[in-house]
């Protein structure tokens, strides 16, 4: 199987590669459309600010490639921040457009709670539960817990498309999302361990039988 990792300048692409190599993908990282044509699925991830990562998809014009690709229903997987350029809108730094894949804006934890200080970013291991499981998620998962690393996080979500998620001192965090081909992913599943081994291992197998 062909997966392009999407290369527009914003992502740790070293660690996503290997374990999309380890379970025996063949990985092209690219900004070429035309060598992302040829892939079975696309594989967006990010790190740093959403108006930068969002400012170079545009002057990349992948954005552009990727609502094509989501129009086509071709698979596609954000990873982290790469997950929330997939919604509709973030506050972080200025209020800035997303993708739009997904309903809901992207927001800071306040870092309280009901009176209840606790730590941002959100970092570390949590237990990710699940609520809606897509047709490639039904088998038993190995492990419980996975990797997150993030200041913020999705809300005013459609309920129907929220397939897992993580408390955070009374905080619902969406973990996984999914709307039709696409599937987002707020922790590392690269960094996840078991869980997030089979976590990859299952979208491909949901890529294969498409």
């Amino acid at each position: 199987m062909k997966i392009g990792v999407i290369d527009y300048g914003m992502g740790n692409l070293f660690s996503v590669e290997q374990a999309l190599k380890r379970l025996g993908c063949e990985v092209i990282v690219t900004a070429d459309e035309k060598k992302l044509d040829v892939t079975d699925a696309l594989l967006l991830p990010g790190v740093g600010a959403f108006p930068d990562a969002r400012r170079r998809l545009a002057e990349t014009k992948l954005d552009h490639y990727l609502k094509n690709a989501q129009s086509q229903n071709r698979p596609l997987l954000g990873i982290c921040l790469g997950m929330q350029l997939l919604f509709e809108q973030s506050d972080e730094v200025i209020p800035t457009n997303g993708l739009g894949f997904f309903k809901g804006r992207i927001k800071r934890f306040s870092g309280t709670n009901d009176g209840q200080v606790y730590r941002v970013p959100h970092m570390g291991w949590n237990e990710l539960m699940m609520k809606n499981p897509p047709a490639w998620l039904e088998t038993r998962a190995p492990a419980k817990h996975v990797y997150f690393v993030h200041s913020f996080y999705a809300t005013g979500i459609e309920e129907s498309e929220l397939v897992a998620y993580a408390d955070y001192y009374g905080i619902q965090v969406p973990g996984i999302v999914a709307n039709g081909s696409v599937t987002g992913m707020q922790f590392h599943p690269e960094k996840s361990g078991e869980l997030g081994v089979y976590l990859l291992e299952q979208w491909l197998k949901g890529v294969k039988a498409c």
